[in-house]
């Protein structure tokens, strides 16, 4: 997944030109950055994604950080590795803990410490030093694990160690313009109180959010008074005794560490123009980014790290692979997308549809398939079984779906089952020589156990339905042994073209004599021997299972074995 460092990649003549012109989002936006860097003659980069820990990661998180190392690589390619980059994945792991999440353990223990540094606050889960720490060391295994390329940052440890200090005294210096743009976001009674800078109290630690009663540039102090005890403070703005409200807080980072690029969703698009701004009044540039769309979950409500609705990183990872994950980003990032666990297998079907694809096509379609993103560039070969270790043809493409399907009609509880059929149609294939399907099997398994065995329906064939499956197990029958998918597809078509309920005349190329045969028959199969409404292609999925197999089920159907049980 990550981008290939400058000094070791190679880009070749065609593909810089196919880049050039590519409209693949991530090369639209590498495009903007190279107009930015040959305005600046400046020579490195940097990317960042930013990271609230008030939770504990999710999805969203991940889809930024593959989506910024997406249009990172594009900007390699696009500048040939000429200048170098950097992805800067930060945590703003210093702000104030606002109120306990509703999925963690020791919520009780969490409740004292409200208002203080996610760095300061013990770990509910009892492994890390704070709760901070804890969701920091969650979201870099994962992004470790996938292979991003990135350096990790804490606002606690940039604040605390003095890398924002000359930054803030230029935010302190030029206060009233960081007001100007502030205040009139606020209604009046907010814009009366508000500063932005925060003093951690410096006997209690929390984040405190007061008035300030008067500020020295000179020496670098703000004055505040507690409100509870009446006691006033003067505290440094550097060395960790301050941090900033969150709008000029982002704007303070940019400026400090010069960001180039960082994308934001559509609810904040308010607050990148607030932050341009004050970017802009400290003397600096804003970062170039877009807005992508929030992700919902299955009753359309935003997600959010605190509620933990939606999908988890863990549990995308227990059903599917992180590439599938990774599909699942780089599709319409401005257009808002349902993240449960329904959408899993067509991602994993997408993705290994594109997969599939992708050695047969040219630099153009390339830059538009999604696993070029995905792998950086350098995708695997797509996995396929050999039917009967026919190694000279294409090969099949084992499909999540097909997978889910087989599961079902063995009731699978084991991978073990369903390397049984992959074996019996390519004799030569093994978990070893297959690493990934083997792991796609183990994912179809989990998912049959925990989604589609609880909701699977069967219906009863009508009379026309029941003639024509004893048709189709008579085809069945008459085909050589050892027949392949294709085969079992082609009688699956001849069958269904004499069925008139099944004609398509308006097919492509259909005529009265040939009519086409539209969707209704499969949907008849899958509904009456699998128990869906959709599945994968027939006759691929028969040649897996067994023809004798399908036989056998179609007879169970007949006999009314199937309907109405799960």
């Amino acid at each position: 997944m990550s981008p290939l460092p400058a000094e070791t990649a190679v880009f070749p003549s065609d593909l810089v030109e196919a880049a050039r012109v590519s409209p693949a989002w991530p090369f639209e936006e590498a495009k903007k950055l190279v107009k930015r860097v040959e305005a600046t003659g400046q020579k490195h980069v940097l990317f960042e994604t930013g990271y609230g820990p008030s939770g504990l990661p999710h999805i969203g998180t991940f889809g930024e950080v593959a989506r910024t190392s997406m249009v990172r690589h594009a900007f390699q390619v696009l500048t040939e590795g000429r200048i170098t980059t950097k992805l800067l994945a930060f945590s703003d792991d210093m702000d104030g803990l606002r109120k306990v999440p509703d999925n963690i353990p020791n919520k009780e223990l969490v409740a004292k410490h409200l208002g203080k540094p996610l760095t300061q606050v013990p770990d509910p889960f009892g492994t890390h030093e704070s709760f901070g720490a804890h969701n920091n060391a969650r979201l870099r295994a994962f992004l470790d694990a996938f292979g991003f390329d990135y350096e990790f940052a804490s606002s606690t440890h940039y604040y605390c160690t003095g890398r924002f200090d000359e930054a803030l005294l230029r935010l302190l210096a030029r206060y009233d313009a960081v007001m100007e743009i502030m205040l009139p976001t606020f209604r009046e009674e907010r814009a009366a109180t508000y500063s932005p800078f925060l003093p951690v109290h410096p006997k209690t630690g929390v984040v405190m959010q007061v008035p300030l009663t008067g500020r020295s540039v000179d020496a670098g102090t703000i004055d505040w008074r507690d409100p509870q005890t009446g006691e006033d403070f003067t505290t440094p703005v550097t060395g960790g005794h301050c941090k900033l409200q969150w709008k000029p807080d982002w704007a303070m980072r940019w400026h400090a560490l010069s960001v180039d690029y960082e994308m934001a969703g559509k609810d904040l698009i308010d607050s990148v123009k607030v932050s341009s701004a004050i970017v802009r009044a400290l003397g600096g540039k804003p970062p170039e980014g877009f807005n992508y769309e929030l992700f919902l979950d299955a009753e359309g409500q935003k997600i959010s790290k605190s509620k933990g609705n939606g999908l988890t990183i863990d549990e995308w990872l227990t059903y599917a692979s992180p590439e599938s994950l990774a599909q699942f980003m780089y599709q319409k990032p401005t257009a808002a997308k349902r993240l449960h666990f329904d959408v899993i297998p067509r991602n994993v079907d997408d993705y290994l549809a594109f997969l599939d694809a992708y050695p047969r096509q040219a630099w153009k379609e390339r830059l538009g398939n999604p696993v070029w993103h995905i792998h950086g560039g350098n995708p695997p070969q797509p996995e396929v079984l050999h039917h009967r270790g026919e190694t000279d043809a294409k090969g099949t493409t084992v499909s999540f779906a097909m997978l889910l399907n087989l599961a079902t009609v063995a009731n699978a509880e084991e991978p073990g089952v369903l390397w049984g059929f992959l074996r019996r149609y390519a004799p030569q294939a093994s978990p070893e020589n297959h690493p990934r399907l083997d792991k796609l099997v183990g994912y179809a398994v989990a998912y049959f156990r925990d989604f589609v065995r609880p909701k699977k329906r069967y219906r009863a064939a009508d009379e026309t339905e029941q003639e024509v499956l004893q048709k189709l197990s008579d085809a069945l029958a008459a085909l050589p042994e050892g027949a392949d998918g294709e085969a079992i597809q082609t009688a699956l078509y001849d069958l269904a073209r004499t069925v008139p309920r099944y004609q398509d005349l308006k097919a492509k190329g259909a005529t009265p004599e040939r009519p086409g045969v539209s969707n209704d028959f499969f949907n008849m199969l899958y509904a009456v021997l699998l128990g869906e409404e959709k599945g994968p292609r027939f006759g691929s999925f028969a040649a897996l299972y067994g023809v004798q197999e399908t036989r056998a089920l179609i007879a169970r159907a007949l006999a009314g074995e199937l309907a109405g049980n799960r």
